[in-house]
């Protein structure tokens, strides 16, 4: 029978110490595929077959940075939309030049607004408002319903009426409004308030055949695209249809003045 007090941790103590450089290397380089990694592994890309989907976007906020829109508009890009405000008070800072710097370039510009489950409807349609007054666009007020690090703590009922509180100020006021969220948030907010009558712009990692079931204006199929011009990742979209389609699209959609 051994006896622990007899054994000198001077014996043992390179193998503890090789044991210890072996973990810190591991956890060191786990921690480098996981920088590397870790957004592709829970933020998917697909590729598009563009001679299919002819019609591409982009869609920006301001932590874009400075973008060149002719050199956007030059490597093929329809449309952008631009995030125009958050919440109750939030303003995006370079909206505005964003929004008349890509129109200058020939880009179909959207606005959106980031909808905070937690805010007053109306207050929130004030803040887009606000936001967008004087502003040149081409698409509807675009209002992004997401769940994602969104005061989840709000219940659902709640946020539908704020969500229905917030399209129906828009509407008031002579605004097409469209809604941007993902296949869950299509589920909770966009059928369950009933709004399939509004352009639908829907996030899907998916090929577009698999989501044909869902009637869709817009895909955005990823968030780690490369697009000259833009320094940095950058979401990417498409139109669901042909350049036509597109045309037609834009006519009928065409913001009121």
């Amino acid at each position: 029978m051994s006896d622990a007090r007899n054994i000198s941790p001077k014996k043992h103590a390179p193998l503890l110490i090789a044991v210890a450089v072996l973990g810190v290397g591991f956890l060191a380089g786990l921690g480098v595929v996981l920088y590397l990694y870790w957004p592709h592994l829970f933020h998917p890309s697909i590729e598009i077959d563009r001679r299919v989907y002819p019609v591409a976007g982009i869609d920006i906020s301001s932590h874009n940075g400075t973008i060149n829109f002719d050199t956007v508009a030059a490597a093929g890009y329809s449309f952008v939309f631009i995030k125009a405000s958050e919440g109750a008070y939030y303003r995006d800072s370079l909206f505005a030049g964003n929004a008349a710097a890509a129109r200058r370039a020939g880009l179909a510009v959207g606005a959106y607004h980031f909808f905070r489950k937690s805010r007053d409807g109306k207050r929130q349609a004030q803040n887009l408002l606000d936001a967008t007054r004087g502003i040149a666009l081409d698409m509807p007020l675009v209002v992004d319903v997401e769940d994602w690090s969104n005061d989840n703590g709000e219940d659902s009922a709640t946020v539908r009426q704020r969500l229905a509180e917030m399209i129906a100020t828009l509407e008031s006021q002579g605004k097409q409004v469209m809604i941007y969220t993902n296949g869950d948030g299509h589920k909770k907010h966009y059928l369950a308030g009933g709004y399939s009558r509004l352009p639908l712009w829907l996030c899907a990692f998916k090929e577009p055949s698999e989501i044909e079931a869902t009637p869709h204006d817009f895909q955005q199929y990823s968030h780690w695209g490369t697009v000259p011009g833009i320094k940095g990742d950058v979401d990417l979209n498409i139109f669901n249809g042909t350049r036509e389609q597109w045309e037609t699209w834009l006519k009928e959609h065409k913001p009121d003045k």
